[in-house]
């Protein structure tokens, strides 16, 4: 089946859209991919819309982000267009749109998850069945809702020898351990490239430190870092799931731009390293895909405080750019399919679940 995905991460870069044929299992061929910018205005609404959702103790209807939701709902439509027209197909010739939507506010302590993006709206438009709300009955059940792609992540790594390891990168990082026998671990293991985006733009305006060269121009602060490594949900056994604003740099007020930078670029190293230690045994190799592989410093540091050194996707063949589009691609498949998406060693569901609602051009819908 030929299958998109659509991504728009907590980092709030832009919406990437993915292409791939896969049979839900073992079958994965990349076709093509675009990834569109969101413009300063538009990261601002999300902004907004994830503070409005941060303040509230459950999800409810709020027009401050419904009209978040209708300009994300219109950018990801954009997106498949724009994706058909580069792969010079019709609507006709894809089975399903994989949509994950725009994550505001992940509470799985709560018994909830917020992704917004209206995807009966979103299927109308391009004319092509959407699954989306993938994370609900996996929290539903009791599980975190996160991280989702292990189980593509474990399609991507099938010949590789074993255990190996995927470490996803963006606003939130991710590891997912393979073992000898396929077996699935997966948690979160901290803001990623979340925190030093943060701190850059609030000093400079630009959304990210640019390969990595302002952390690399500074000086680690030891006695921040150590500071920020002091919390207890880091030797939390997995699995567990964050928040992107579940951790600040308020520990970093006070130093330079560059030494900011450095200092929470090692801590998202440093965090890797402890999500090491929870895992059964060392990985062979450190496959990493996400945003962060493009920041040759913050690469470094984790080969530095991991002893292992990371290696971008693009080593396997892939685009690392599209993983996670493409990964949500892949679990619409399943999912239309009935076959799970989340499991115990993944989500800390209480069994292998499928998930998702699927939303027909027509405008009706039925739950996976």
């Amino acid at each position: 089946m030929l299958a998109i995905g659509l991504m728009s991460g907590t980092s709030l870069d832009g919406v990437d859209a993915a292409l791939i044929e896969t049979d839900g299992h073992g079958h994965v061929r990349p076709i093509a991919f675009v990834g569109d910018d969101y413009s300063t205005e538009e990261r601002a609404a999300i902004r907004r819309a994830v503070q409005r959702a941060l303040e509230m103790e459950h999800p409810a209807e709020d027009r401050l982000i419904r009209t978040a939701e209708v300009m994300l709902t219109a950018r990801h439509a954009d997106a498949v267009e724009r994706l058909l027209e580069r792969a010079g197909l019709s609507a006709d010739a894809i089975g399903v749109v994989g949509f994950h939507g725009q994550t505001i506010a992940h509470r799985p302590d709560r018994g909830w998850t917020w992704q917004i993006g209206d995807g009966a709206a979103l299927a109308e438009r391009v004319g092509i069945s959407v699954v989306d709300q993938l994370r609900i009955a996996d929290v539903a059940a009791g599980g975190q809702g996160a991280p989702l792609l292990p189980v593509y992540h474990r399609a991507l790594c099938a010949a590789l020898p074993k255990p190996v390891a995927v470490l996803n990168l963006g606003g939130v990082g991710n590891l997912t351990f393979i073992g000898g026998g396929d077996e699935l671990i997966a948690f979160d293991t901290g803001p990623a490239n979340g925190l030093v985006n943060q701190w850059v733009e609030n000093d400079t305006g630009a959304p990210f430190d640019a390969g990595g060269a302002l952390a690399a121009a500074g000086r680690v602060d030891g006695g921040v870092l150590a500071t920020m490594l002091d919390n207890p949900w880091f030797a939390l056994p997995a699995p567990k799931s964050l928040d992107r604003h579940d951790f600040t740099d308020r520990a970093a007020i006070g130093l330079g731009l560059e030494d900011g930078a450095a200092t929470l670029t090692r801590f998202t190293a440093e965090t890797v390293a402890l999500a090491l230690r929870l895992l059964p045994e060392a990985p062979r190799r450190m496959i990493v895909a996400g945003g962060g592989r493009h920041n040759p410093t913050l690469m470094a540091m984790i080969g530095e405080a991991c002893g292992l050194a990371p290696e971008p996707i693009e080593t396997l063949g892939w685009n690392g750019d599209a993983t996670e589009a493409e990964g949500f691609a892949y679990m619409a498949v399943r999912s239309l399919r009935g076959l799970p998406i989340s499991f115990p060693g993944t989500t800390g569901a209480p069994r292998a679940l499928t998930g998702g609602t699927i939303r027909s051009p027509d405008r009706k819908a039925r739950v996976a």
